[in-house]
């Protein structure tokens, strides 16, 4: 089976230093995988890099196996590409619905001359952009915050309403940067659970990048590790677990 997302040979150059240096890997449909490894790692460029908001300074990133290495991150969404942040990005003074549907904006025909001339498929739209964002809302189990302002939301939920906001987009491949990080261990274990039912019912491939050893190790199918911007290792969650070189450099410092 072909991969749904693949880097290949990535570099990424500040200067003299190589904050990421011949990364390869590859995500297929319905996998969720993996990428973790300690601070300053290269995790975060190499996210950015897939997302389009880094620049490689060498390597292809493919998406269905096309070349996107130098497409613009907006044109990626539109290909299938969804992400979620590590430090949340919601739009305070909007509802919680609001934030979702400006992802659903993406399908509608709506613009500048059908706004203004209220022509009848802008009304169409807007409802069916309403529907998506519940649909979505209701499947992260928010749907009854559709109303409250988004920026009064503790992190967990606010979590999830970016979540949320990804899956309106119906990627074919979801980017989670630290899902888990501000969760207490009952969002964690809900959160694991709730991206083990999206990956059943949807068939997304994930790349998530991430901490906290709970969430990868039962949910991930495959975990690469980085150390120094390279790939220390790659391979199962047990493989990677018993591995005494990704032991030494990260998981045997993790209490």
């Amino acid at each position: 089976m072909a991969a749904v997302l693949e880097l290949r040979d990535v570099g990424v150059r500040f200067g003299s230093f190589d904050a990421v240096d011949g990364v390869s890997l590859s995500v297929h449909a319905g996998e969720i995988v993996g990428l973790i490894g300690p601070n300053g790692a290269g995790k975060t460029v190499t996210f950015n890099v897939v997302s389009g908001l880094q620049k490689p300074t060498r390597g292809r990133v493919l998406l269905d196996g096309r070349d996107v290495t130098g497409v613009a991150t907006a044109t990626r969404t539109r290909l299938g590409l969804a992400r979620t942040f590590q430090v949340v990005q919601l739009f305070g003074g909007m509802t919680v619905l609001e934030n979702v549907m400006v992802a659903g904006h993406r399908f509608t025909r709506s613009g500048t001359v059908s706004d203004a001339l209220w022509l009848p498929w802008r009304g169409r739209a807007l409802r069916e952009a309403r529907e998506r964002a519940l649909a979505c809302l209701e499947y992260v189990g928010l749907a009854h915050l559709a109303d409250v302002d988004a920026g009064s939301l503790p992190v967990g939920q606010a979590r999830l309403v970016e979540l949320a906001r990804a899956l309106c987009l119906k990627p074919r491949v979801l980017l989670l940067d630290e899902p888990a990080s501000g969760l207490d261990p009952g969002e964690t274990g809900e959160l694991v659970e709730l991206l083990g039912r999206i990956r059943a019912a949807l068939g997304c491939a994930m790349l998530l990048v991430e901490h906290d050893m709970g969430v990868v190790m039962p949910l991930c199918d495959h975990v690469v590790v980085m150390n120094f911007g390279k790939v220390l290792g790659a391979g199962s969650p047990a493989e990677v677990r018993d591995d005494a070189d990704v032991l030494e450099a990260y998981l045997g410092t993790v209490g």
